[in-house]
Order: structure tokens, then C-alpha cells, then sequence
């Protein structure tokens, strides 16, 4: 067996299979368009590539794969110790998680857990800092005891409220709606929140057809497979990553309720930039 089949790669038509049943219907040539869109060749290439990588060093070789140059605003509002959920805007859908999980990361030697969407557990590389969220039904048994394991660790936190990356709306790219959920784990395991601004924009293309999917009542985010897609188009490119103070978990008091807090840190995240 070669080191490269011996390697877990990603197939578009396995997860498919397995995440929707009825995806055995698709046709083959929606499938092999669904490969080159999400760009499953350049992916298992860098699986194969950085194989003996793992969580934040995989990470930060991702970081010299794009070719990615990070300025950091602030930097010196990240405690040295503590434990803290770092909540961000999320503009690009990939590659803001990347660049957050590498920094952060780094800075906390590695000690990190990042909430993402179940379907990228299918990057082994990552298993060992990722969280899984269900997306698209109820949280598992399984899934919410990994969630609680990791807000009583050491760990520190990553989190996009927001849940799906930016949209256009009104002409500006700015995230959808923040959920609550992480002002009331600030509250319940006593963890500062770390508001974070990452400044950046996917394609004309992808906000077009998000507002007309939109247009045509679409629920279905049909977007989100260009996601990779994006990633590719951003090789090259210079990020400002703001790093705003600690809020205390205390500030999250009865005087808001949870989804008003969540909406006042997302006003201070897209704040930091302004300052």
C-alpha cells in the first residue's frame, strides 16, 4: 500500500452517501462537478503533503501553503493565562478559521478547541482540536458531551457566532445573525469572552448567488459548496486579524437577554477595525 492511499482522503461521493442517503441518486456528472468545486484533488494533496501534521501545526502549514500574510492588530489583549471563548465575525468560511486556529493556537501552545461544522471531522488532521457542531438537526449525545468536555478543559475556545460566514447585506459584508449560545456558556463555566475581528471578503460571485438563492426562497445554502473554492482564490493574500480586550463573563448579566448580549459583542467586534 503507497503512503498515499495508506492516507485518509476526502471523497465528495462517500461523504455524500453518508451524510444524505438519497445522494445515491445524484448523477454522476453533478458529482464529478461537486469534485472539482470543492477542489478535492488540491485537498488531498495537502493531506498527503502534511500528513504528519496535526491541530495547530497542520495549521500553520496551511498558513505557508496559501502563502498567507497575517497582521496582527492588538495582539498584546491576549492573556498569557486564563480561559477564554474568542468569538469572531466570519467573512471567507474557511480560511478565517485557519488563520484564527493557527494564531491563537500558537499563542496558547496549541491548546485549543474550535466549534465547527460536524462535516469537517472528515479532516483527520484536525480531529484533535475540533468540535463538532450538527448543523442541520439536533446535537447528538455524543457530540454535546465533546461540547462540554471542551468548555470545562484548559483549552481556549473558537467560535463563529454566526454560525455561517458573511453575507452582502445592504451593500455591506456582515455576518448574519450571532447566536446566543456563547454568551450563555461564558456565563455557566465562567470563561471571558475575546471579541475578534478578521477583515476579509469572498468573491462577488458567491454574494450574488447567496442573494439569489435568497430572492427565489431558497433555504437551501447552495453557496457554501463554492466555499473551497474561495479558500483557493485567497492564496497570496494579507489578512488583519483585531483582537479586542476580555470582556468579563460578569458583563453578561439580567439586564440583557442572551441573543441582545450576543448582538452587542458582535457590534464591538466589527467596532475594533474602526478604532
Amino acid at each position: 500500500m503507497t503512503q498515499a492511499n495508506s492516507i485518509k482522503q476526502i471523497d465528495i461521493r462517500q461523504v455524500l452517501q453518508e451524510k444524505a442517503p438519497a445522494a445515491k441518486k445524484i448523477p454522476g456528472f453533478v458529482v464529478n462537478y461537486l469534485t472539482r468545486t470543492i477542489h478535492q484533488e488540491e485537498l488531498n494533496d495537502i493531506l498527503t503533503r502534511y500528513h504528519d501534521k496535526d491541530g495547530v501545526d497542520f495549521m500553520n502549514e496551511l498558513i505557508g501553503y496559501f502563502d498567507l500574510t497575517l497582521n496582527l492588530v492588538d495582539v498584546e489583549n491576549l492573556p498569557s493565562e486564563g480561559r477564554y471563548i474568542f468569538a469572531s465575525n466570519h467573512p471567507l468560511g474557511g480560511l478565517d478559521g485557519i488563520c484564527l486556529s493557527a494564531v491563537i493556537g500558537t499563542h496558547y501552545n496549541g491548546k485549543i478547541r474550535y466549534l465547527v461544522n460536524d462535516l469537517l471531522l472528515y479532516l483527520s488532521n484536525l480531529k484533535s482540536i475540533f468540535v463538532p457542531i450538527n448543523k442541520h438537526g439536533a446535537q447528538g449525545k455524543e457530540n454535546a458531551r465533546l461540547i462540554e468536555e471542551a468548555y470545562t478543559s484548559d483549552n481556549q475556545i473558537i467560535t463563529f457566532p454566526a454560525g455561517l460566514c458573511s453575507r452582502k447585506q445592504n451593500g455591506h459584508i456582515t455576518d448574519l445573525e450571532w447566536k446566543k449560545s456563547f454568551i450563555q456558556k461564558a456565563v455557566e463555566y465562567k470563561r471571558n469572552v475575546i471579541p475578534v475581528y478578521f477583515e476579509g471578503k469572498n468573491s462577488n460571485f458567491f454574494y450574488r448567488l447567496a442573494n439569489i438563492r435568497k430572492a427565489f426562497g431558497i433555504k437551501m445554502n447552495y453557496e457554501m459548496i463554492y466555499l473551497p473554492d474561495e479558500m483557493f482564490r485567497c492564496k497570496h493574500k494579507t489578512f488583519h486579524i483585531y483582537f479586542g480586550k476580555p470582556i468579563p463573563w460578569q458583563t453578561f448579566d439580567n439586564s440583557k437577554k442572551p441573543a441582545e448580549w450576543a448582538e452587542w459583542v458582535k457590534g464591538i467586534v466589527y467596532n475594533l477595525k474602526k478604532k
